[in-house]
């Protein structure tokens, strides 16, 4: 059976010491001085060697399991997967690994996976919280394990999140077909008390309002568990009848792409017969033959600052309740 590589056997082949070594491999050559050339030739060799970490020596020794959470609310949504892969190669960089889950927006299941990172003894977990699971976090809160909310976050708990303006971003959306002439505009959303969807409707409505479209506010919401029927039958009422709208702001990734389908199926010209704003970026916006105009969240940011908040409260030096908030850009193309 073959010898498995060592610290000690790195700083023997290199001719430093094993503690310049351990310094390098957990990134802490700044704080220790060492140089950041050698620092690389360390690294450069442990990947030569196949140096393999023992964490469960590390973790006993260091009181951490260098193992963090996280929970996503729909890892189907391209927004979620990328979410993910950002904190994972972000994590991965600060010497962690990450256990990731996805609550598929059922309560009961974020439970589940919260006892499950629990068990596994994660130093901290990342959450993008689903509607009702409140209790669960506070539980958290109480337990001092770090935590930071994404994306998602619940106005009446003192905890960490990094979210979007996501009522600036609306409302540059609303304005963005006002300035266009469009007369009648609808937003499609979840049928939802969570504050990131609360605060596109109110950006919405005020856009409408301060751009005195005089028109009435049409928000329609889907149910998440009935997605495609749902949006469906609200497209054909939208679509249809002496009142029907113009244009349609989707408040989420999810919703769009349903709505293409929608639109190919019974074939409405994007955007002769409706202008569209998306939410989120996706490769589908920019191969539908009408590229989508739609708000880009700033993900790479979000899973940055999650990780940044998160590793700060592990080494006990973060504010458990910071708030971030993030910018979102409006990506204009064709389909308004």
């Amino acid at each position: 059976m073959k010898k498995k590589v060592s610290i000690k056997d790195i700083a023997s082949q290199l001719g430093v010491s094993t503690a310049a070594v351990s310094y390098a491999l957990s990134g802490k050559e700044k704080e220790k001085r060492i140089g950041a050339e050698l620092a690389e030739k360390i690294r450069q060799k442990a990947l030569e060697l196949n140096y393999q970490p023992n964490y469960v020596a590390r973790s006993l020794r260091q009181g951490t399991s260098f193992t963090i959470g996280l929970i996503v609310a729909d890892i189907t949504n391209p927004f979620f997967g990328e979410l993910a892969k950002v904190i994972e190669d972000e994590a991965s960089n600060l010497g962690f690994s990450v256990i990731v889950g996805s609550s598929d927006e059922d309560p009961e299941k974020s439970a589940k996976l919260i006892e499950t990172m629990q068990f596994r003894q994660v130093d901290g977990i990342i959450v993008a919280a689903v509607e009702n699971s409140e209790g669960q976090i506070d539980n958290l809160i109480k337990e001092n394990l770090p935590l930071v909310l994404v994306d998602r976050w619940f106005k009446q708990l003192n905890v960490s999140c990094v979210m979007l303006d996501n009522y600036h971003a609306t409302y540059q959306a609303c304005e963005l077909l006002l300035e266009k002439g469009y007369k009648r505009i609808a937003i499609i959303g979840y049928k939802s008390g969570m504050e990131h969807i609360q605060e596109r409707y109110r950006g919405y409505n005020d856009a409408l309002r301060n751009g005195n479209a005089r028109q009435e506010s049409l928000v329609y919401e889907v149910r998440y568990t009935h997605i495609g029927p749902d949006i469906n039958r609200t497209l054909k009422k939208l679509l249809s009848g002496d009142k029907k709208v113009d244009s349609v702001i989707f408040a989420t990734n999810s919703l769009t792409i349903e709505a293409l389908y929608y639109f190919t199926e019974n074939n409405i010209r994007i955007p002769d017969d409706l202008a569209i704003i998306g939410f989120d970026g996706n490769a589908v916006f920019d191969l539908f033959y009408s590229p989508l105009t739609y708000v880009m969240q700033p993900i790479d940011e979000m899973g940055r600052q999650s990780v940044r908040l998160l590793r700060e409260q592990i080494a006990g030096k973060g504010n458990i309740s910071a708030q971030v908030t993030l910018k979102g850009s409006l990506i204009t193309r064709q389909s308004c």
